[in-house]
Formats: C-alpha cells, sequence, structure tokens
C-alpha cells in the first residue's frame, strides 16, 4: 500500500476521536515518550512516525515522542532501567508476556484506571478475547492489544507439486507433517541435504514455537496466575520427543534453528515448511518467488497456536496528564481503521473483530485470503507462555529445549530439569 494511502486513510475517522481534547489545548502541550520496540530506521518506523504525526494533527494538545530502542528483550530492559531511575517512557509497546514482571516491578498502572465512558467501555471490550489471556490477570487489565501474532505454517506449493502432494491441502495432524516432510526432503548426488521438509526454528523463541506442539497435543505449560509450570507433564515430553524424532528422521534441520534466517531459508528454497509468526507474513509476500500458501498449525490431539506479540502499557511514574494523554493516544491508535492498516501494512494480526469488518481489510482478505489464518486460527489459540520471574522461567525451559534439539539430554531429563529450576524460581510467588 502506497504511503499516502496508508496516511490519508489513517486521518479518517480521527476526528471524531479528537473532540474530546479540546480542554488541553490551551495549556502547554502534554509530551509523551514513547518507546518502540525496533531498530532505527526501515518503513515500520516511518508508519510509527507518521501515526504519531496523525494523531497530533487530530490532538494539538499532546505531543507523542517515538523512541526507538530496539528488540523486545532491549526494550524491556531500557523500560525498567528508566523506571527504577524515575524516568521511565509515558507508554511503551512491550511484550505481552511482560506484564508480570512489569506488574512485580510495580512499573505499571491498570487500563482499567483510564476507562471511564460507555464508549471507554466498549472500545476495552473489543478486542480478541485470545489477546486478552495475556494481558489481563487479578480481574485487571494491565495491557492493550496492539501487534499482535499467532505462529502459523507457510508452505511452498512448487515443492509440494514437485513432491507428488496436494499444492492446495497443507498437513492436517502431526503424522501427515510427517509424512509429507519426509517426501519434500531433497539430497544431492552425494547425500547432502539441499531442501529440508519441514523447519521449526529454536533460537530467538525456542519455547514459542514449542507451545505449537504442546498445544496441539492438549498441554498448557503455565497456569493464568503465572506461578505454576508443567514442563514435566507427559504430554508436554510427548511434545518435545516428537520435534526432536523430526530430526533424527533427517527431514527438518539438525541441532539449533535460528529463528531469523527462517524465512530467507523459506525464499531460498532451503525449506518447504517453516513455522514462524504471521507477523512475517508481509516479508514472505514480498520476497517468496513461488506460490505460497499458509495455514493454521497442524493438530494431534487438538487444533491450536500460542498467541503472540505486544502490547501498550502505561507506566506508574508518568504524571496523570501524561498517562490521560497516553490512554488517548493508545485507544486512537487502536482504532479499527488504524488496527486495519497496521495488520495490512505488518502482517500482524488485527486486535478486534471491529477491523476485519472495516472496507480495506474485508477487500484485503478477498484479495489475499493468507491474511485471515491468523484471525481465524484465535478461536483455538492459547495465552503466550507467561509467568512471574518471566525472563529466568522460560531461560530454563528455553535450554531444556535446546539441551533435548541438540542431543546433549533425553526430552524427558530436559524437562524433568527445567521443572526443576523453574520450581525453584517461582516458590516465592506461591
Amino acid at each position: 500500500m502506497q504511503r499516502k494511502t496508508f496516511h490519508r486513510i489513517l486521518l479518517a475517522g480521527a476526528t471524531a476521536l479528537a473532540l474530546g481534547a479540546g480542554g488541553a489545548q490551551a495549556q502547554a502541550p502534554t509530551e509523551i515518550s514513547f518507546f518502540y520496540p525496533v531498530a532505527v530506521g526501515g518503513p515500520i518506523t516511518k508508519y510509527i512516525d507518521g501515526l504519531a504525526a496523525d494523531f497530533m494533527k487530530a490532538n494539538p494538545g499532546i505531543k507523542v515522542n517515538p523512541i526507538y530502542a530496539g528488540t523486545y528483550q532491549e526494550t524491556i530492559v531500557k523500560a525498567l532501567t528508566a523506571h527504577k531511575s524515575g524516568t521511565p517512557p509515558v507508554t511503551s509497546v512491550l511484550l505481552s508476556t511482560d506484564m508480570f514482571t512489569l506488574i512485580d516491578e510495580d512499573a505499571i498502572v491498570p487500563i482499567d484506571n483510564f476507562v471511564k465512558t460507555a464508549d471507554d467501555k466498549a472500545w476495552l471490550g473489543s478486542f480478541y478475547k485470545a489477546f486478552m489471556m495475556n494481558s489481563q490477570t487479578g480481574g485487571k487489565t494491565w495491557g492493550v492489544p496492539f501487534q499482535r501474532s499467532t505462529v502459523v505454517m507457510y508452505w511452498n506449493k512448487e515443492a509440494f507439486k514437485e513432491a507428488g502432494l496436494d499444492p492446495n491441502r497443507p498437513p492436517q495432524t502431526w503424522a501427515e507433517l510427517k509424512d509429507y516432510a519426509t517426501k519434500l526432503t531433497k539430497k544431492d548426488a552425494s547425500g547432502k541435504v539441499t531442501q529440508w521438509g519441514v523447519q521449526i526454528p529454536s533460537s530467538g523463541f525456542p519455547y514459542w514455537l514449542f507451545q505449537i506442539l504442546t498445544t496441539t497435543n492438549d498441554a498448557i505449560l503455565a497456569n493464568d496466575a503465572g506461578n505454576a509450570v508443567k514442563f514435566d507433564d507427559p504430554k508436554v515430553v510427548e511434545a518435545l520427543q516428537y520435534w526432536v524424532d523430526l530430526g533424527k528422521a533427517g527431514i527438518h534441520p539438525p541441532g539449533v534453528v535460528e529463528w531469523g534466517t527462517t524465512p530467507k531459508d523459506f525464499f531460498e528454497k532451503k525449506s518447504a515448511i517453516i513455522f514462524t509468526t504471521t507477523g512475517n507474513l508481509t516479508n514472505v509476500k514480498n520476497n517468496a518467488k513461488f506460490d505460497f500458501g499458509v495455514a493454521m498449525i497442524p493438530g494431534n490431539k487438538r487444533k491450536g497456536s500460542p498467541t503472540g506479540g505486544g502490547n501498550f502499557y502505561v507506566f506508574k511514574k508518568a504524571t496523570p496528564a501524561q498517562q490521560e494523554a497516553a490512554f488517548r493516544f493508545i485507544k486512537w491508535i487502536t482504532h479499527p481503521e488504524r488496527a486495519a492498516l497496521w495488520s495490512m501494512e505488518t502482517g500482524y494480526v488485527a486486535v478486534s473483530e471491529a477491523a476485519y469488518g472495516t472496507d480495506a481489510l474485508r477487500k484485503y482478505g478477498r484479495d489475499f485470503p493468507q491474511a485471515l489464518v491468523a484471525r481465524d486460527q484465535l478461536p483455538f489459540s492459547v495465552a503466550e507462555f507467561s509467568t512471574h520471574d518471566n525472563q529466568r522461567v522460560t531461560k530454563a525451559l528455553n535450554d531444556g529445549l535446546q539441551a533435548a534439539l541438540t542431543g546433549t539430554k533425553s526430552p524427558a531429563q530436559a524437562m524433568k530439569d527445567a521443572q526443576a529450576e523453574a520450581d525453584r524460581l517461582l516458590r516465592s510467588y506461591k
């Protein structure tokens, strides 16, 4: 979509939300610093800058200052460091799974504090339920869904044809996935693999990709309170064994598979089926030089995927005026028209049903049905893995997964050790 069109449609519908800004206009503008998780440069920063400019035109009493803070990991470190030094951002997009960490650090305020009118309540109730699982706890809403995702399966239709498979019928079950991947794996004369049948990345977010297997095997890794995990559940061990066995069968790359290079391996036909975020959809659409499909995760005992991605949070040490201004900005940027355009530009899932009801996204879905798969998977989706002391508990799980995938531990032993470490870390939160 052309930048001008994006800019023009973003402004449409802004006026109604701007009407409440009158009171602030007589005073000096309220400044809000806004940490956004992306490295500097690239198209995303242009969109965010454009959104901030459009919002300020509609709300002259508020000045939004986007700060590009690096990866999600770098952004939360910067936000919490700034919080401890007394100068946190007013708002930030951080992982939905950072919710417990931010609450434990007393860094954020509940969004409910700002929800006063019937319109506010309707807006807060409009987000997909699957996205609210990682946004609410203890009867309060702490995060607002913004750039959210699920994991989906991408497949190369040309590779399917070459292997004698129906290019329009992706694998539906674990057994079919293994069978298809076997047929899709290609080797050269020396026996070296030139095209893997399937590739599931295990660096960056191993726990998240692992959840496509635990979820479809009907296992949930953590409780809603974020203070207990079930890594040693037999269904979890069985899911990890399946992943390890794909590698042992020679149809999935051995060892740890890089998150960042997985889409590139797909473009370069080094892998016929990949699993990655729907947030990579625009990237795949722009770079795959072959016909490709997008589908839900193949099921075993059930369908499903974890949700993922980032939420808006409002920081506690900001002034009440800044917090109110941040709330207005968050409500504006998640408006259905803007959520629809953000989804089209990035590949993230639009966060509300109303966004999918807009003319723009309806047309886009008709022309490019792959964009609707992640939305259609939401009724089967579960919360992304998240606990108190989230980074260390997640590291225990990730270390266990990588130990099993590299063959240094059996899946059962790896999950038993990860469970013991998680129990130790979570003891004080019981």
